[in-house]
């Protein structure tokens, strides 16, 4: 079930998104309640005042592009939400594509950006009006040859390595995107012989860069690189900005890299000559901070040495803490003033799926709701159905209210497109 929302409203005071209406942990518990465990909660007005934070970062740059990334969260409902508010996207794939243009994106409000698909995807998706991105020589010259008329944007690889997990570090030397910096003069020869068009840079190094100095030091090889072409119409910086997972975690100062990267980009402008459009991807940081992941107990089982909490989920539906390392606070919501105690968090998978070891969490009981916090981004977008399990529904806070914007699935959904012999 998909419910197609409509507008969005957002109050803004100068300059600066107010939030219209919190939700605390009563409310998650009452969605639980509605909705039944496990479930995805995200909240519209965490969603906008990001969005508004990098904005106003770059105020000072008359033409700012978000393209958000789908790939972090690519529910149609959060789509439409990110559309009210003025975002572009940015996508990987052809569905994705299909996604915005189906959120109602114009396809000049989509940039394409693949990475070893077929030749046939990229055409279906130039076919389609996006904007495409290329990371390949041979795929460049290929296309350049084939539709020298359609304008194409370069992804190089700066050869940074920027990134909190070697998983999303992709700007690094061995990294299979982009065409290398230091192939800059194949990437000339490609142009000049197929006489393509050439309208945009692209580089993204990675995920959870909390150096700023990082972003400005890969700013200045796209500004090298982007000298090579005279009819460019943007520049985009890809993304990576860290956000906190804990509490009182760091995280990137977007406003500090506003103005660096704002004085920097505009002096590089006025001397290339040209307007041009300064752009962004950000995934993670628009939506991450916004989702809560919500989880029932299903046992406490203590040993000689650890007591498991063991709820009635797994890797199947959160997977980045075994993937990635990575840290979700989590919290009891139902017993939020409890005294704490230690507890490894484990899931129903029948392999190792360990969410969090020996944590400091209020104490647990058995049929307690526990909150993963940060579980917008790269959540339920990498579910999966392993052990024949569901994946959760998904639900929008929204004015005060939870609205379901992807039912929970049933037997159903797992017995469909399957032939029975």
């Amino acid at each position: 079930m998909l419910l197609i929302l409509n507008s969005f409203d957002c109050v803004v005071k100068s300059n600066k998104f107010v939030k219209k209406y919190d939700m605390n942990s009563q409310d998650l518990v009452k969605l639980a309640e509605e909705f039944g465990s496990p479930l995805y909660v995200y909240d519209a007005d965490k969603i906008k005042s990001q969005y508004d934070r990098l904005r106003n970062a770059f105020s000072k740059v008359p033409r700012l592009r978000i393209n958000y990334a789908v790939k972090a969260l690519s529910n149609i409902a959060i789509l439409q939400l990110l559309k009210s508010i003025g975002s572009n996207l940015d996508t990987v794939s052809i569905q994705e594509v299909k996604l915005g243009l189906y959120a109602g994106f114009k396809p000049e409000q989509i940039i394409y950006t693949p990475n070893g698909v077929s030749f046939e995807e990229i055409e279906e998706a130039a076919g389609l009006g996006v904007q495409i991105n290329i990371d390949n020589l041979s795929v460049l010259e290929h296309f350049g040859t084939k539709h020298p008329r359609v304008p194409v944007c370069i992804r190089i690889n700066p050869h940074v390595m920027a990134g909190g997990n070697s998983n999303i570090s992709v700007g690094h030397i061995d990294s299979k995107f982009g065409i290398s910096i230091h192939q800059m003069p194949h990437i000339l020869r490609i142009v000049e012989n197929t006489k393509m068009h050439i309208n945009g840079i692209h580089m993204h190094t990675g995920s959870d860069i909390l150096d700023i100095e990082v972003f400005l030091y890969a700013a200045e090889i796209l500004f090298e690189a982007a000298n090579n072409f005279k009819e460019l119409d943007f520049l985009d910086f890809g993304s990576g900005f860290k956000v906190p997972y804990n509490k009182g975690d760091i995280e990137t100062n977007i406003e500090e890299l506003g103005k660096k990267l704002t004085k920097r980009f505009l002096a590089f402008e006025a001397s290339y000559g040209r307007e041009l459009t300064l752009a962004f991807e950000p995934g993670k940081f628009l939506v991450s901070e916004a989702g809560y992941f919500l989880a029932k107990v299903n046992v406490v089982k203590q040993t000689t040495s650890t007591v498991f909490a063991g709820i009635d989920s797994g890797f199947n539906h959160l997977i980045r803490p075994m993937l990635y390392g990575s840290q979700h606070y989590i919290e009891n919501i139902s017993n939020p003033k409890g005294k704490e105690r230690f507890y490894t968090v484990v899931g129903y998978i029948c392999e190792t799926d360990t969410f969090a070891n020996n944590r400091r969490i209020a104490e647990i009981k058995e049929g307690d709701l526990l909150c993963f916090r940060n579980a917008g981004a790269y959540c339920f977008s990498m579910s999966s159905n392993y052990n024949s399990r569901y994946k959760p529904a998904e639900v929008l806070w929204k004015d005060g209210k939870g609205i379901l914007i992807r039912a929970r699935e049933t037997f159903e959904d797992l017995l469909k497109n399957q032939i029975v012999l």
